[in-house]
């Protein structure tokens, strides 16, 4: 595929290397050399204009590109760029935008007749993933797929989980209600197979059903993990609002912001929601004690400050938070954020461009995430008549090494999956992979005649 992107921020290079990975034909555009410098070492073509340069988007290729992607800080240069990009012949276009607004279901006609495909807004995707991570105390990652037919939960485990030193193959057979689809254990990433086992203080990814969440909590020795009823939000960006008006009306959110004027902007924005603001500074131990930090089952921290955030998050643990949230924007502190067991952390660039990288895959994929601990992928594709995968048994399809296959959903139905199950056609397959490109699994699902 051809790919042009404008914007060598945060979401554009980081687009760039996984783009790269996939040999794909990637052009990214930008009006800053320096910033372009720092991807030689991949296989991606860059290009030094401005990204609203018509002389340029030309010479980039914009007319055959298969999509066009604007992620430049500047929410109406994407926009812009995009229009352009549309004229001249790219058969999809994407703009980031700062704009809320611009999502109301009403608008998507209106963009889309100015030539713009899809609007990816970071904040909200981000505050998705923390309402998640909140729904669940005891749980680092969730994904539900299908509107929760299957549910994917990413747990830390502890000593007092049921499960630990004893081979997946005798726990997770044929009739047990859980899939453990990746692990990770110090810097090391695991897709399991039968013969590995499951340690204290791993990070393991499984696959189950809603019905069964209940039982996966129990066996990982989180029972006594209380619910989260009152929150704690440090920092008072969008993503803090987008987070509080997402969060379920059960909880009681408090958003404590040290710039007074943006306090009185939260709370016209937040008028019409029961989420205090409060002015001040949220490492104040005595502030923070003051609002009511040892009756707060979970504490977000969102400035835009990485080291701030991971320090807040464990000071907060300090004083029996057990349910920490950190944004952490530099993708060098992530590995550092876990390993001091802070909790879920979000990464505002990985969201956003791992939802731009579905819309570049060749197959049938409805959903592509990027488990950034894990360093690995989990992609949704749609089995094709007469693919491949539909032909054999799971355990006879000859899947390559670091791949597996964790559920499907039939008919809205979501299954487990085990080497003896047959995938049909029409079936939405979860796939996991690990140093592992996605169009060697996708030729699986793809519709081919020979076979």
């Amino acid at each position: 595929m051809k790919i042009v992107i404008v914007g060598a921020g945060a979401v554009g290079t980081h687009l760039s290397k996984l783009l790269s990975r996939e040999h794909q034909d990637c052009v990214l555009i930008d009006a800053d050399e320096e910033r372009l410098s720092g991807l030689n070492e991949y296989d991606v073509m860059t290009y030094c204009a401005l990204p609203t340069s018509i002389k340029a988007l030309k010479e980039a290729g914009t007319s055959h590109a298969d999509l066009f992607v604007g992620v430049t800080p500047e929410e109406s240069t994407n926009i812009n760029a995009c229009i352009l990009a549309h004229a001249l012949g790219a058969k999809k276009t994407v703009a980031r935008i700062d704009n809320y607004e611009y999502l109301a279901p009403g608008l998507q006609s209106f963009f889309k007749n100015l030539g713009l495909d899809s609007l990816i807004y970071p904040e909200v995707l981000a505050a998705i993933d923390i309402t998640n991570g909140l729904k669940m105390s005891w749980v680092r990652q969730r994904w539900d797929v299908h509107d929760g037919a299957l549910i994917l939960l990413g747990i830390k485990l502890r000593d007092a989980a049921e499960i630990l030193n004893t081979p997946l193959k005798d726990l997770c057979g044929p009739d047990d209600p859980y899939h453990v689809v990746a692990i990770k254990r110090g810097g090391e990433t695991i897709i399991p197979g039968g013969l590995d086992e499951l340690r204290v203080n791993d990070l393991a990814y499984f696959m189950t059903t809603k019905e069964y969440i209940p039982y996966i909590r129990k066996i990982v020795g989180k029972e006594h993990y209380t619910d989260v009823k009152n929150v704690i939000i440090m920092g008072g960006g969008k993503t803090a609002v987008r987070a509080a008006l997402t969060a379920p009306e059960y909880m009681n959110v408090k958003i404590i912001e040290k710039d007074a004027e943006r306090c009185e902007k939260l709370n016209e924005l937040l008028e019409d929601n029961d989420t205090m603001v409060i002015h001040g500074d949220g490492r104040d131990l005595g502030l923070l004690e003051e609002e009511g930090i040892k009756n707060t089952q979970a504490f977000v921290a969102l400035t835009g400050n990485a080291e701030t955030n991971i320090l807040a998050c464990l000071t907060a643990k300090k004083l029996g938070v057990r349910k920490t949230i950190a944004m952490v924007e530099n993708l060098d502190y992530v590995s550092m954020a876990e390993s001091l067991d802070i909790g879920t952390i979000i990464n505002k660039k990985t969201i956003a461009a791992s939802h731009i990288f579905q819309m570049m895959l060749d197959a049938d994929v409805d959903n592509l995430r990027s488990l950034m601990l894990v360093d690995s992928e989990v992609a949704e594709f749609t089995a094709a008549e007469d693919s491949k995968v539909t032909k054999k048994p799971v355990k006879e399809l000859g899947l390559p090494f670091g791949v597996t296959i964790g559920g499907l959903v039939r008919k809205g139905t979501g299954m487990l999956v085990n080497g003896n199950s047959q995938i049909q056609v029409g079936d939405s397959v979860m796939v996991f992979c690990h140093e592992q490109k996605l169009n060697n699994v996708e030729k699986f699902f793809k519709k081919n005649t020979i076979w």
